[in-house]
């Protein structure tokens, strides 16, 4: 049996502390709703805006308009589903701006129990021509988090609309509507008694409709290329129903099963986008192996990661690695373990020998790689020889991992073994604290590169650089989407309570993209605050591809009301009226 990784890195859920923020929006009935006369009166001043003191309006729409629409909404789908208070609404907003300055406010959420209710939303809000942002869980954090686009949109949520609606075992699969949280999936899986598990992000809070719509990553061996999805069913901006791929057709079983249908593929369409609303979704699942090793690849000589990341590829693209690995640098992984202020406390970009001590006090390496091999025992270890075989060939690399049964996973003391085999927890949440402890905040930076060791260095080299004219610290890691591309994220971290810091972090990321634009590289999923200046990147032929997905705004949805600016595609209505803004 291989030892298991160093003691401090494996006893990782001894180390980290309870999430800072909470999901206090998990049960609406818990909040404060509009009663029917307060849904025809102006706001209070809201405590999170400081451009104007005044209620929230959407653009070119009226106070009356606002209420009526409003009003139509609780006719249609009851009172208590629409919620107007200013302390509710709160929480609707990028949960790591410094408070009092956001501007991108809405002006009501209304929260649908059923697609039928979605449907009368969309109708309503075509006839009042008031924008709508749906949002599954509103964990986006690091991406603007549950805020909008547009100042005085009405929020959907669809955290009560959470049921699990089927989970099949022989064929591998589950149906979920747009509020499950990756607990509720986990919990519905083992409640069943199913011999399956969930490909999960790291914080078990967030949406599984959501997180896919982003081509948000997860890491089990379904993960690859976001290729767990498999049937979406859909409202469209005139409140239309449609289903994707086989679903068009009546009665069709392999809905879930099989990613096309006849004709052009719009699955995909409606990821990233603004074209429609996805009310239910296919999820493909695993059975559970009958073994499953979490692996840990440390690299003490930070010179030898573009050989680990060569190395990766090869693996990756012959199939011995059949998941989806996490490369962190040693800010990074410490992050979710510690704080900055436990090991340093001055000005500017922690010093070399600071993140050198770190490294090896607690047993991180300068970078390293989270990874695991899944199946029968006799194929892991052989895996595991080929993995040991050509890692093991790199100086300044170790490679350790122990192997488990089934009845072991869910409680693996170690939050990051537990993730990689679908068992949710709020642990790695920290890293959100390390500059400013329970009130920091990140805004994240993830150009996709290609996986190559030549590419890894450089984009390390354009990183860390502008993050030291920064003065912050550069916390780096790679996510490989594929066996040949991968995200390379960098969290820009800052203490919510620094409003130059914050603002400087903010400025940062924009630079970022810009600059990395500049050599080839787009973002794989962007900030709200510059979703545009990332979509501006890809300027193929006069931004090709842009004029392209206005044309397709523009005639399923003329009105421009579902996620106006989503991505950086803005219906005509607005685009005349002067969006986006500068």
């Amino acid at each position: 049996m291989v030892q298991c990784v160093h003691t401090s890195v494996h006893a990782l859920h001894h180390q980290v502390r309870a999430a800072p923020h909470g999901d206090r929006l998990a049960h609406h009935g818990t909040h404060a709703v509009a009663s029917p006369s307060a849904l025809f009166r102006r706001l209070e001043t809201m405590s999170n805006t400081s451009e104007t003191t005044t209620r929230p309006l959407p653009p070119g729409v009226t106070e009356a308009d606002l209420d009526n629409a409003l009003a139509a909404f609780a006719a249609a789908i009851g009172e208590e589903k629409v919620a107007t208070d200013a302390q509710f609404l709160e929480d609707f907003q990028d949960p790591f701006q410094v408070p009092g300055t956001a501007t991108n406010v809405p002006s009501a959420v209304v929260s649908p129990m059923s697609t039928e209710d979605v449907q009368a939303i969309v109708k309503i809000a075509n006839q009042y021509k008031i924008p709508l942002w749906p949002i599954s869980r509103g964990k986006n954090n690091g991406y603007g988090g549950a805020a909008p686009q547009v100042r005085g949109t009405v929020m959907m949520s669809f955290r009560n609309m959470n049921r699990v609606l089927e989970i099949n075992e022989e064929l591998g699969y589950a149906i979920v509507e747009p509020g499950v949280s990756w607990y509720d999936l986990h919990d519905a899986i083992e409640a069943g008694g199913h011999n399956l598990v969930a490909s999960i992000v790291d914080i078990g809070w967030g949406g599984v409709v959501s997180n896919t719509l982003e081509h948000g990553l997860t890491y089990m061996p379904y993960s690859i290329d976001q290729a767990s999805h498999c049937g979406f069913e859909v409202v469209l901006p005139n409140g239309d129903l449609m289903r994707t791929g086989s679903g068009a057709m009546d009665n069709n079983p392999t809905w879930p099963l099989y990613k096309r249908g006849l004709g052009p593929t719009s699955t995909e369409m409606f990821m990233q986008s603004n074209y429609g609303i996805v009310t239910k979704m296919g999820y493909w699942l695993m059975p559970k192996p009958e073994t499953y090793m979490p692996l840990w690849l440390r690299v003490w000589d930070e010179d030898q990661m573009p050989a680990v990341v060569d190395a990766l590829r090869e693996l990756m693209l012959d199939g011995t690695i059949d998941m989806r690995p996490q490369l962190s640098n040693t800010l990074c992984m410490a992050s979710m373990l510690t704080t900055r202020a436990e090991w340093y406390t001055g000005e500017g970009p922690m010093p070399e020998e600071v993140i050198d001590k770190i490294a090896k006090e607690m047993g991180l390496g300068r970078w390293m790689m989270r990874f695991a091999l899944y199946g029968d025992e006799a194929v892991v270890d052989h895996n595991f020889a080929k993995l040991e075989a050509r890692f093991l060939q790199i100086p300044s690399v170790d490679l350790v991992g122990q192997k488990h049964g089934k009845e072991a996973w869910e409680t693996l003391p170690n939050p990051h073994e537990r993730v990689q085999i679908g068992v949710p927890s709020q642990d790695l949440y920290k890293m959100a604290g390390w500059s400013g402890g329970e009130e920091g905040g990140h805004v994240d930076f993830s150009p996709v590169i290609p996986l190559t060791g030549k590419n890894a260095i450089a984009a390390q080299k354009m990183m860390r650089e502008m993050c030291a004219e920064a003065g912050l610290d550069f916390l780096g890691g790679m996510l490989p989407i594929n066996a040949r591309s991968t995200t390379f994220i960098n969290v820009i971290a800052f203490d919510t309570k620094n409003p130059e810091q914050v603002a400087n972090a903010y400025a940062l990321a924009k630079r970022m993209v810009a600059e990395a634009g500049k050599r080839g590289y787009g973002e794989y999923r962007a900030h709200l605050s510059f979703m545009d200046l990332a979509a501006d990147q890809f300027g193929f032929n006069d931004h090709a591809l842009r004029r392209f997905n206005e044309q397709i705004k523009d005639t399923l949805d003329p009105n421009g009301i579902i996620a106006p600016g989503k991505s950086g595609i803005w219906g005509t209505r607005l685009r005349e009226a002067g969006f986006p803004q500068a």
